[in-house]
């Protein structure tokens, strides 16, 4: 279903405002394991970099760079490449999957209430406002009235 980019960025606020997916512990989730695959990838091409340019000697940690003929591995390429970003995307999938059936309750919506009963601002808060307005101003309006006729008194037209 190609939307288009305002078709696209349409869907996305609309979701969030009904869903609120950025406080979803799956969408969380699955953000932290594509961006990690993103940063596993950066780290793997610096060290391929490294090793090309400059070879460890003996005194040096493997951890510097990857010595030629090294034995052992400086980190785990199977975790790294495969697993994080596919065990991310999996989540993100969830996440929507349990919005498709309005599963909302795994979100973390509730405010922070100190021992008063007085809500401490959060970022939460701010996003949950803003999902208020992003859900009033999608919503149809009934009321087309022009202004000069929803006043509670008629303006004057003599003068």
């Amino acid at each position: 279903m190609p939307l288009g980019i305002s078709g696209t960025f349409n869907f996305m606020i609309v979701f969030q405002a009904e869903h609120n997916i950025l406080m979803h512990p799956f969408h969380m989730l699955g953000v932290a394991g594509v961006f990690g695959g993103s940063l596993f990838s950066a780290m793997h091409g610096s060290l391929v970099t490294s090793s090309l340019i400059r070879e460890t000697i003996e005194n040096e940690s493997a951890n510097e760079s990857y010595r030629f003929g090294q034995e052992e591995e400086t980190y785990n390429i199977v975790a790294a490449h495969a697993a994080w970003p596919v065990v991310g995307i999996w989540f993100t999938a969830l996440g929507i999957s349990t919005m498709a059936f309005n599963l909302n309750d795994f979100n973390f919506n509730q405010s922070v209430v100190n021992s008063e009963g007085r809500v401490i601002n959060t970022w939460a808060d701010i996003i949950n406002r803003a999902n208020l307005g992003m859900e009033v101003m999608h919503k149809r309006n009934a009321h087309n009235f022009p202004l000069d006729l929803a006043a509670i008194e008629a303006p004057s037209t003599n003068g």
